[in-house]
């Protein structure tokens, strides 16, 4: 077992890549695809190896196996354990606790295809969630309900912020695969309730449905929900403005997959003050550094590791 403290895998010594690698870049008119529409779906940035290794490091990682451990248990912490049963599994976390995850994730190419889609110069990571959608009919938490991700991200200064979805297998409407609300990042927002700031298993699914009824209408916007097919080695990003959800798993086979959480290199942590007067949390401000001034370190490297920079965005 390794401290705590260290970075999860190997950090890059340079960010570069191979012209094969480079080839598979967003070009200009998939950056403006996403802009306009708040999601994009890429070429094939892993290979089979490198995707099967992600399952078969997820299974280890199910069984007990730990690189390092965290040093406390944030208040917020997705952390499922067998005694949960055959519900869906959110493990938060996987690139610090999982150096065979880690090192998969943080392959430059996938940082480099968030900067082009972000407009940033610098891309680290944010969180990671190990997700695993039993196949289990009927099964009431794998429906997740609208939402986007900007709510739970408070605290954060950037609204660049996007998140890959990273399946280990061909995925499709059947598997209850990532579903999203095309063009819904650019819709401006009514009503804020604090609750919003809670995680979407925390809150009623129908009122998150009313949630988002609400603000289509008060954009003049249709709701137009998208199911992103898939393919092995291929992924998906969206905005974290962007609305998404996903229904069930209807195939007969578990869905397995990263949510890749990634944040630009301006972003940093802000005050959020509640309307009770309460301050916004996220669950790295009991576990990153310090900054001179007090604040959390949303670029601390043992659990926000730079992803991919370049000379200029």
């Amino acid at each position: 077992m390794t401290d705590t403290t260290t970075v999860s895998a190997e950090s890059p010594t340079s960010y570069s890549l191979t012209d094969a690698d480079a080839a598979l870049l967003p070009d200009d008119d998939d950056v403006a695809f996403y802009a306009e529409h708040g999601w994009f779906l890429t070429e094939k940035l892993l290979t089979d190896a490198e995707v099967d290794e992600l399952a078969a490091a997820s299974e280890r990682y199910y069984r007990g196996e730990r690189s390092r451990t965290l040093p406390v248990r944030p208040p917020r912490l997705a952390a499922w354990q067998p005694s949960d049963g055959p519900v869906q599994r959110h493990n938060d976390y996987v690139h610090v606790e999982s150096d065979p995850i880690a090192r998969i994730l943080r392959k430059p190419l996938i940082g480099a295809v968030a900067a082009r889609l972000a407009g940033a110069a610098e891309i680290r990571v944010f969180q990671s969630t190990l997700i695993l959608k039993p196949a289990v009919e009927g099964e009431p938490s794998n429906i997740v309900p609208w939402h986007f991700d900007k709510h739970y991200w408070a605290t954060s200064t950037s609204e660049r912020m996007l998140t890959a979805f990273i399946p280990f297998h061909d995925c499709d409407e059947e598997m209850g695969t990532l579903t999203v609300v095309d063009g819904s990042h650019r819709w401006k927002e009514t009503g804020r309730e604090d609750s919003m700031t809670r995680h979407f298993a925390d809150r009623d699914k129908d009122d998150l449905e009313r949630v988002l009824a609400e603000n289509a209408a008060y954009n003049n916007a249709e709701i137009r929900k998208v199911p992103l097919v898939i393919p092995k080695g291929h992924m998906s990003f969206h905005h974290c403005l962007t609305y998404h959800g996903s229904g069930p798993n209807r195939s007969g086979r578990p869905r397995r997959a990263v949510s890749f959480h990634l944040q630009d290199g301006g972003n940093e942590y802000r005050a959020f003050a509640l309307s009770d007067g309460t301050q916004a949390a996220y669950n790295h401000d009991v576990l990153v550094r310090r900054l001179p001034d007090g604040r959390p370190d949303y670029a601390d490297p043992a659990y926000c590791p730079v992803l991919w920079r370049a000379d200029r965005p």
